[in-house]
């Protein structure tokens, strides 16, 4: 793909200089470059903008990184969508589940699907389970896997939630939160979802509002640039650019981030022919915090706390699969111990232009790890061969009608929510509040908050309008993060206009989208337990 480089070596003065070209410093820069400020965008990736919301191409194949339905409930992160690519979304059918012993489950479950695929047998097992902890429940309960067990029985916990849940946060269930459980299945237990199956069975799961329509519950159809997310973000790119007033640095990684004791910036940033230097009165940055207490200077009280925090990594491997659709989901979970894949994606499905032959199917297998680990570490051709053989055990493919792979990797996918930090953000939030009121903190590694795409783009929107006004008009970090913003509703639901020096009904539709990750529970706890 073509990226552009306007500035290699030299100096460059600029009113804003913005880290990482990813949604959040994308938004960021068409936002302030289209209000006429001048704007320096530096990317390590040497090919690709977007981020984890990148499309990666190999061989005219694309792969999308993680899976983005472009859906928000926010009016102005929808309509900011459809400025930057008006022609271009296409409307896709909705479709997941859950792939477990050869079978395949509805995701959410649905109650008596899920017990006859399991079979007579251990179904009764199964209810045997859940009533047994429905009349005696686990009375201190303190881990992921006391509460679920408390709502499900072991059984069902163990079949639906415990494999997939640990290949994705690297810790055992009965190391997490309890409280993470609780929110992360708000609502769902399994009495619902059999009274949910018989009021379908039934035709009665409709609003009772006199319209006969049924009563909403995940998205059907969402919305998707025909040639992946990527395509979002490459528009923007050229946006910017075609202002005059942008430059996007690619293959440009942060080398120091400097006050210049007047209350702006000066960064040095390392490029293929040298280094950068690009002076700016505001800086915005998405890097992740540790990375960046690493290299602000005058070094901060706070970078012990910040090198505190963590990430969970994942990897893809794509395969190349001589054969029709494999599966007409958009990814399918797999529940399954015998494999260390966690997710695979049909990239056919989120895009019939992502796969260029229609003869071979194009799916990517998801991999959750930490950089450094024996998966992350083992070469492109093991990963393409594991692949084919966990396919194979599955029984979704054979290894004989493989005839491609790639692999992706993805640094920094999740922040991780450990017991340290929250201390650990605030730590360093205030002291920049204080120190460094020009620089601006967004998006999802930049705040070390796991978030939607939507949620990255809101607060780059809101640090922008700061800029533009020359004051903090809105708080950037005003999230509430036990809020319900499930895939459910219309799109572009809250419309309302910002009041002065507060989050409007509209904004916060997108920062609500916020979620959970897991905690660790306490040491003492454990002990307990």
């Amino acid at each position: 793909m073509d990226q552009q480089s306007t500035a290699q070596t030299g100096e460059i003065d600029v009113d804003v200089a913005i880290i990482g070209a990813g949604p959040a410093g994308l938004t960021a820069g068409y936002l302030l470059t289209k209000a006429g400020k001048r704007v320096a965008i530096i990317e390590k990736d040497a090919t690709y903008v977007g981020g984890i919301s990148r499309t990666v191409e190999h061989d005219g194949y694309r792969f999308d990184i993680g899976g983005h339905r472009f859906f928000s409930k926010s009016q102005q992160v929808v309509d900011l969508w459809n400025e930057i690519l008006p022609d271009d979304f296409i409307q896709r059918p909705r479709m997941s589940r859950i792939y477990y012993e050869g079978k395949f489950y509805s995701y959410p479950l649905r109650a008596f699907e899920a017990l006859r695929n399991l079979g007579l047998w251990r179904s009764a097992l199964c209810m045997a389970s859940y009533l047994q902890y429905k009349l005696f429940p686990i009375a201190h309960v303190k881990s992921f896997e006391d509460w679920t067990t408390n709502q499900f029985g072991k059984k069902l916990y163990s079949i639906f939630f415990k494999t997939y849940t640990e290949k994705v946060w690297g810790m055992p269930c009965d190391e997490m939160s309890a409280d993470w459980a609780a929110q992360r299945i708000k609502g769902l237990s399994l009495w619902g979802a059999v009274v949910d199956g018989l009021k379908r069975s039934l035709g009665l799961n409709k609003l009772n509002d006199g319209s006969g329509k049924q009563a909403k519950t995940l998205l059907e159809t969402f919305r998707y640039p025909r040639l992946g997310p990527g395509m979002m973000w490459e528009t923007a790119r050229d946006k910017i650019l075609a202002t005059g007033k942008g430059q996007v640095l690619m293959g440009h990684g942060l080398k120091q981030l400097a006050s210049d004791g007047q209350g702006g910036w000066r960064m040095t940033a390392s490029g293929p022919d040298g280094d950068v230097v690009i002076k700016a009165k505001d800086a915005i940055s998405s890097a992740p915090m540790r990375e960046l207490s690493a290299r602000l200077h005058p070094l901060p009280q706070t970078t012990l706390n910040a090198q505190g925090l963590k990430y969970r990594d994942f990897l893809t491997v794509a395969l190349m699969i001589r054969s029709e659709d494999l599966f007409p989901d958009n990814w399918i979970y797999i529940h399954d111990s015998k494999v260390q894949v966690g997710r695979v994606q049909n990239f056919r499905s989120w895009s019939p232009e992502m796969v260029p032959d229609q003869d071979i199917a194009c799916v990517g297998l998801e991999y959750f790890c930490f950089e450094g680990d024996g998966l992350w570490s083992s070469s492109d051709e093991d990963l393409i061969e594991q692949a084919k053989r966990e396919m194979d055990i599955l029984g979704l493919c054979k290894p004989e009608d493989v005839v491609g792979g790639a692999v992706v990797r993805q640094e920094k996918a999740y922040p991780v929510y450990d017991e340290s930090y929250a201390d650990n953000v605030d730590a360093m939030r205030a002291e920049l509040e204080e120190k460094f009121p020009t620089l601006h903190l967004v998006g999802r590694n930049g705040m070390h908050r796991y978030n939607n795409q939507d949620h990255a783009m809101m607060t780059a929107m809101l640090t922008a309008e700061n800029i533009i006004a020359g004051e903090r008009l809105y708080d950037t970090w005003c999230v509430n993060e036990d809020a319900e913003y499930h895939e459910a509703g219309d799109e572009g639901d809250e419309k309302s206009l910002p009041a002065r020096g507060t989050v409007s009904e509209d904004q916060a539709a997108a920062l609500n989208s916020v979620r959970d990750v897991p905690e660790r529970i306490a040491d003492d706890d454990r002990r307990a337990a």
